[in-house]
């Protein structure tokens, strides 16, 4: 796993994907990553596609003013909430929601993975507080 912190940015993944959303206008870029781990169903949910839908649920968490810890690993993806006037409706925010709770599964990679490591438990508390963290955003 090319991760370096628990962060939703401090990974390969994510942080390619950070720099892509910089080009996006609109919340399909974080749309399409939530919806690449709930597509997978019941199917083994790959650890890519998961890392980067954290990070796409962490952009929300930002939009609605709960934003998680930011880093330099965060720059290009704060950056753009700042400049963005779009605001999630309830379905994202649901399925967003799903995700979490998909990616925590037993049949999630990330989560195999971070079970792996020493840093499992805290990793885990952090994408249960972004959960948290979504459901207390204001979407005013």
């Amino acid at each position: 796993m090319g991760a370096w912190s628990i962060d939703a940015f401090g990974n390969d993944d994510a942080a390619d994907w950070a720099q892509e959303l910089e080009e996006a206008e609109d919340l399909s870029l974080i749309e399409e990553a939530i919806d690449a781990v709930l597509g997978v169903g019941t199917d083994y949910l790959e650890a890519p596609e998961a890392a980067v839908a954290v990070a796409a649920i962490e952009v929300l968490a930002r939009l609605g003013g709960s934003p998680g810890e930011t880093s330099a690993y965060s720059e290009a993806a704060d950056e753009w909430v700042a400049r963005q006037q779009a605001k999630p409706g309830t379905e994202l925010i649901d399925k967003a929601q799903a995700a979490i709770a998909r990616i925590l599964a037993d049949d999630s990679e990330l989560s195999e993975l971070w079970q792996e490591s020493e840093d499992h438990d805290a990793w885990r508390a952090g994408l249960e507080a972004l959960g948290s963290r979504l459901s207390g955003a204001t979407w005013g």
